[in-house]
This record gives structure tokens, C-alpha cells and sequence, in this order.
């Protein structure tokens, strides 16, 4: 029997972000320790299909990878504990120790996944189905950090049925609560995909719809003029410890899906470029929504500091931030003395602390 641990890492899936996810897998892959992880590798295809990975990190790229692969599937039966893999010659059982999802997005960080996980009793990176959940919709998250008096852009939300059948309704309250520019997007989205900046209330209609498409909950916030910051945080949810602060300097006009993943062409500043007291408070909020949200494992704060007065403005909170090359999670930790192998050893030993399994 060998005495390492049988890992499962989940990429692709049905979401916007089944490329991003793939990027994430393959660095993640790159980074594991083949000494400690017996590695098996999941992918889920864009139509729903789940598939054994039998190929290297470096073939994860387009749907290359989905060639000859065998289906398998996590099983909900927490006897089982693992994974039914359907092969030409009959099925066969791997019984999964952890799972490390690299899933973004929809199916992959709004809790429906994790709750496969925890059907099937199997420990897994990141946070719970609840605050997954919860954080994945800006809607919720805004309105419970508002009631816990962290501060946010101002901002309203509203159902796209509501929006399509009184439209002018709408636009009115928008334009009546919030200054221009605006940003338009989707409740329940990631990596800036269907999100909007409108400068006039003449482009709301098209930038509503965008987001429409991508949700049935849309969110429009105020833009905040002011630096646009990240903080990495850490830990389960008592012992939560949060990173340096790192900046964006976005080539586009926000910190757009391209930006993050394709051109790379945006400016990172690891330390931030703040006053020690200003990344103080950064830190401090970005552990409090945290440990308020209820996350556990990891979560990427991401925040504003007004231009005109340096205040701390939280913008929103993910709970599966990518693990690509040019990513700020990662990036983050290693500037604060933790390479990357490091870090995943650790968000897997938080996951095996959380469900009460001990490693070694």
C-alpha cells in the first residue's frame, strides 16, 4: 500500500472559465510534489462530462487532453470514497484522500461541486458549500457584508425577469442611487466575464443584457476611483492569516478577463504601493469578511483605496482564485516567503484539518 496521498485534481467544467480552470490544473500539476501525491488527474468537459486524465500537465490546453480518456466520475457513496473509473475492460474504484478542485466559476466555486465532495466524504481544498455559495453571488455577499458595516461601493441589485419586464423602472433606480460611471454584472460569475463600465445612463440597456446572460441576478455597482488591491488570506476560519497587499495596474479600463488570463499585459506591485497602516487595515478587512463569510482553506479579497482620501472599500471576495503562472493568489504567498509547492501542501493539509483527518 503506498503511503502517499491519493489526490484528486478537478479542472475544466461548465463555467466561462473552463479555460482559466485549465491553466490553474496545469500549474497546480507542475507544482505538486510527485513524492507525496499519488496524482489523479479529473477533467470535466464543457458538456458535463467527467473524465480520468491520464496525460501530462502540459497537455491541458483547447480539448487535446479529452482524447482517449476513460470516464470517471467522484461517486456520491461515501463508502466508496473515490472515484468509479468506467474502462473498456469493467470499472474500477480509486479511493480519493483529497480533492483539489481547480474549478472557477459556475458548477466549480459556488458550493454545487463541494457538495459531491461532501456527499462523498471525501476532505477537500477550500471553502464549504454555504460560503461558497454565498460568495460566488455578489448579491448575498454584498448585503451581508453591508450589514456587518464593512464598506463596499454603494450598489443595488435586481432579477433580469424583473429588469425585462420594467425596464424603465429600473434604469430610474439605478440612475436616481448611483453615480456614473457604473459597473454592470452578473450575480454569480467570475473572472470579470459579463461585466460592463458604463459611463451614461444610455448604456445601461446593452450592458444589462450582457450580464443577463450570464446570470439571472445582476449587480450594479458605483465605480470607486482609486487603486484597485488584493490580499491573499489563508487558513481555516479562526486561524485565518492574510498575505501582503499586492496592487493592479490594469492596462484596461478595470481589470478585465483578458487581463487577468490571456494578454498579461497589466502591472503587478507586490508590496502594494500604500502606507503601511492603509495595507494594515486591508489585511485586517479582508480576514473580518472572511471569517464573517465563513471561509475556510482560501479566498482572494480583492479591494479598492479611494483616490481622494485612502479609504479601504472591499469589492469582492473568491473563494477559488486562479492558480495560473501570472496569478495574485499565488504570487502573493510567495512574496511573503511561501513558494507555491508550499502553499498547496498547505491548503491540503487545511483540508484534511477541516474534515479531522490526520496526514502522516
Amino acid at each position: 500500500m503506498s503511503d502517499k496521498l491519493s489526490l484528486g485534481v478537478v479542472f475544466g467544467g461548465q463555467s466561462s472559465e473552463h479555460e482559466v480552470s485549465l491553466m490553474s490544473a496545469a500549474s497546480i500539476l507542475e507544482n505538486l510534489d510527485p513524492a507525496k501525491y499519488d496524482i489523479h488527474k479529473i477533467g470535466v468537459t464543457k458538456e458535463g462530462r467527467w473524465l480520468l486524465y491520464e496525460g501530462p500537465a502540459s497537455g491541458l490546453s483547447g480539448d487535446g487532453w479529452q482524447k482517449g480518456c476513460a470516464p470517471a466520475f467522484v461517486s456520491p457513496d461515501s463508502g466508496l470514497h473515490g472515484l468509479v473509473v468506467m474502462r473498456d475492460t469493467g470499472c474500477e474504484a480509486i479511493r480519493l484522500d483529497c480533492v483539489f478542485p481547480a474549478l472557477h466559476g459556475k458548477n466549480g466555486e459556488d458550493g454545487t461541486v463541494q457538495g459531491l465532495f461532501q456527499l462523498a466524504g471525501i476532505p477537500y481544498v477550500g471553502c464549504g458549500v454555504a460560503s461558497s455559495a454565498v460568495c460566488m453571488d455578489k448579491a448575498i455577499t454584498h448585503t451581508l457584508l453591508s450589514a456587518a458595516g464593512i464598506r463596499q461601493a454603494h450598489y443595488l441589485w435586481f432579477y433580469a425577469d424583473r429588469y425585462a419586464a420594467a425596464p424603465d423602472t429600473v434604469r430610474n433606480k439605478i440612475q436616481a442611487r448611483l453615480d456614473f460611471p457604473v459597473f454592470v454584472k452578473p450575480a454569480n460569475a467570475g473572472s470579470s466575464v459579463g461585466v460592463s463600465r458604463v459611463d451614461s445612463p444610455e448604456g445601461l440597456d446593452a450592458a444589462i443584457k450582457k450580464a443577463a446572460r450570464e446570470d439571472g441576478k445582476v449587480v450594479v455597482e458605483e465605480g470607486v476611483k482609486g487603486q484597485e488591491v488584493e490580499c491573499a488570506v489563508l487558513g481555516l476560519r479562526p486561524g485565518a492569516e492574510a498575505s501582503m497587499v499586492g496592487e493592479i495596474g490594469a492596462s484596461a479600463q478595470f481589470y478585465d478577463y483578458d487581463d487577468k488570463y490571456i494578454n498579461g499585459t497589466s502591472q503587478l506591485y507586490i508590496p502594494a504601493r500604500l502606507d503601511e497602516a492603509v495595507s494594515e487595515k486591508i489585511r485586517e478587512t479582508a480576514v473580518r469578511a472572511y471569517r464573517m463569510l465563513d471561509c475556510s482553506g482560501l479566498a482572494r479579497v480583492d479591494f479598492f483605496v479611494t483616490e481622494k482620501d485612502s479609504e479601504v472599500v472591499l469589492n469582492e471576495v473568491n473563494t477559488l482564485p486562479g492558480f495560473t503562472s501570472i496569478s495574485m493568489y499565488p504570487k502573493l504567498w510567495t512574496a511573503s516567503g511561501m513558494s507555491y509547492s508550499q502553499l498547496l501542501d498547505r491548503l491540503i493539509e487545511l483540508a484534511l484539518e477541516k474534515a479531522g483527518v490526520k496526514n502522516g
